[in-house]
């Protein structure tokens, strides 16, 4: 398959489009010429060294991530920078790229892979971004406490040295839950949306210090699972897609613990 074709037809299934003017990423192909031949293909969270390493020696003819190498466009190619795009070129390695597509798609994205595990059933598009949404939000078929989420969430992968990942609660709504919002990553930014929505809890990545009065006030409880490990979803499903497209793929692990 062409590499050309190849991006096409994720952009196509993402709707990458419709994200242009709300994600800071450049989505879709980075790096690459669209006339090469691709037929492996490596699936990462992010565009580092290491992964990029990982998947050359892997074989690979293409990388696809969530977290690029562009965000609002590449002023200088210094640096990591450099060195990112030099190991890129030496390894005749492509990269595409889906951010905000790729959190907000109702099948494949990110919040979709957490609500599917966690058992969140009647999904509906949740937290919106200008006209687009990057999250889900619906009830749990068997409604569960905090406690026992918390132990789903603390299996996702996340830590680099495999060690236990506890998951952060911020544990203000009621004792059991039924309805939860997802939004994977940096998601504490639609507490206020969740509150609107009916939800018990919000399951996001990780926080930032006003959300535990928030949630405290709102009475609704907060889980912080790790960046990382509610972001792995996405790339998974694009790889799982891509084998059905007949490409070989491999999925390269490295968690951050964050």
């Amino acid at each position: 398959m062409k590499l050309s074709e190849y991006a096409e037809r994720l952009d196509d299934e993402l709707d990458t489009a419709a994200y242009a003017d709300v994600d800071a990423s450049a989505n879709g192909l980075q790096v690459g010429p669209g006339d090469a031949e691709v037929e492996r293909v490596a699936f990462a969270v992010d565009a580092a060294l290491a992964t990029i390493e990982s998947a050359a020696e892997a074989g690979a003819d293409a990388l696809v991530v969530h977290h690029g190498i562009s965000w609002g466009g590449i002023d200088r190619v210094t640096g990591q920078a450099y060195d990112r795009i030099e190991a890129l070129v030496e390894n005749d390695l492509a990269l595409y790229v889906s951010h905000l597509p790729l959190d907000g798609h109702p099948d494949l994205g990110n919040a979709a892979g957490v609500a599917g595990v966690v058992g969140i059933e009647g999904r509906e598009p949740f937290g919106e971004i200008g006209p687009v949404t990057i999250g889900t939000v619906g009830e749990i078929g068997a409604p569960r406490s905090a406690a026992s989420i918390r132990e789903t969430l603390d299996g996702f992968e996340g830590q680099p040295d495999g060690e236990d990942r506890p998951t952060r609660v911020l544990e203000f709504g009621p004792d059991v839950i039924e309805r939860v919002a997802v939004v994977t990553g940096s998601g504490v930014d639609w507490l206020d949306e969740a509150v609107d929505a009916g939800a018990d809890a919000l399951i996001t990545g990780e926080g930032k210090g006003q959300v535990y009065h928030d949630a405290r006030e709102a009475g609704i409880t907060v889980f912080l699972a790790g960046h990382y490990a509610t972001e792995t979803f996405g790339v998974r499903s694009l790889a799982s897609l891509s084998a059905e497209w007949g490409l070989e793929t491999e999925y390269v692990s490295h968690p951050t613990g964050l």
